[in-house]
């Protein structure tokens, strides 16, 4: 099919010529003080015909990583020749990323209202505009996330289990670790399987803040997706010389008592069973507990926040096979990711 001859790709009221690229904006709604509030996406057509991807990130408005991922992803050379089309959303939820906020002003999560509803609740509204405007326009989707505030994760895709061709896809992404991990009802991954579009979720860094290892994971990631696809030349980025770590299984270690953290592990180690993670001391040192690792594995989470009560989620631990060298493999995975030549230093800062 000839440029001439293919279709503009339309979302909302938008139609986007293919061998162009624009940014619209949907109508989500309007503020107390009268301030309109839109959900802005960024169209990329191209000229020749291929799947349709949407990547997006700020589900949740305090996480910003993903908009950082999408900016950087927005600005690669590899998109002036890209087949198929390309849906760039930076911030799905306007409202929480303005308040530094996971939540909507209605104070509901976001990937837990899909598919929403046009005459719902905020939450649902936003929901049903994503759900009807980009998934269901999209072959499938990349949806990038992080941890919340305090805490930060390992570059990670989360997939649905028994799904070989999305499990094919997260080896194609090459993050450090591959998490099989079920559907929460609500969520993004839920509403979109219901309709067909597969999605793989991107876990890396910390809920407001940037952090330069998940960012370029996660860009790297994405243009080998879209490699895999044929949606861009395949000189866009590396292959990667090791494979990423896949785990079935993962648990959060919480603190056995209240009082002050700290910790011996990061994330990106490995953990043995016995293991102390950290320790937790009343305000005055008279009292120790040591967190201790129930099984081995790989350091994949963990708090920031030394302030702890009894109860809290510190360390999260993936069980991995015991023969994977996996802290090996996490320091390779970093090399690879500083050789990338992927950016200008201009647009890291």
């Amino acid at each position: 099919m000839s440029s001439k001859t293919r279709d503009g790709f339309t979302v909302g009221e938008h139609t986007i010529d293919a061998g162009t690229r624009k940014t619209v904006d949907l109508p989500v709604s309007v503020l107390s003080d009268h301030t309109p509030v839109t959900l802005s996406v960024h169209v990329v057509h191209g000229k020749r015909p291929g799947p349709v991807l949407f990547v997006s990130a700020a589900v949740h408005g305090d996480e910003v990583i993903g908009a950082e991922i999408v900016r950087r992803l927005l600005r690669t050379p590899a998109l002036r020749s890209i087949r198929g089309t390309l849906l760039a959303i930076p911030i799905v939820n306007a409202f929480g990323l303005m308040n530094h906020s996971r939540y909507l002003p209605d104070r509901r999560d976001l990937n837990r209202s899909f598919p929403g509803s046009p005459k719902g609740s905020l939450a649902s509204r936003l929901a049903h505009l994503f759900l009807t405007e980009i998934v269901e326009r999209s072959d499938l989707g990349i949806d990038l996330h992080s941890a919340a505030v305090h805490r930060t994760n390992l570059p990670q895709v989360r997939v649905t289990p028994d799904r070989p061709e999305v499990m094919e896809l997260a080896h194609v992404f090459g993050a450090p670790l591959t998490l099989t991990s079920k559907i929460r009802p609500g969520s993004l991954r839920d509403a979109a399987d219901k309709k067909g579009v597969n999605i793989l979720l991107y876990e890396a860094g910390e809920g407001l803040r940037f952090d330069e290892f998940a960012v370029r994971a996660g860009v790297s990631g994405i243009l080998r997706i879209m490699r895999h696809l044929d949606m861009i030349p395949g000189i866009a980025t590396p292959k990667r010389k090791l494979p990423t770590i896949v785990s079935r299984s993962s648990s959060w270690l919480r603190a056995p008592a209240g009082g002050l953290l700290r910790s011996h592990k990061n994330i990106g180690e490995a953990v043995t069973e016995g293991d102390i993670l950290g320790t937790i001391s009343d305000p005055f040192g008279e009292e120790e507990t040591p967190v201790v690792a129930e099984f081995s594995g790989l350091m994949i989470g963990r708090t920031h926040l030394p302030i702890v009560n009894e109860g809290d989620g510190l360390f999260h631990v993936a069980r991995i096979g015991s023969d994977i060298p996996a802290e090996k493999r996490i320091d390779g995975l970093t090399s690879e990711l500083e050789d990338d030549v992927l950016l200008d230093e201009d647009e890291i800062i």
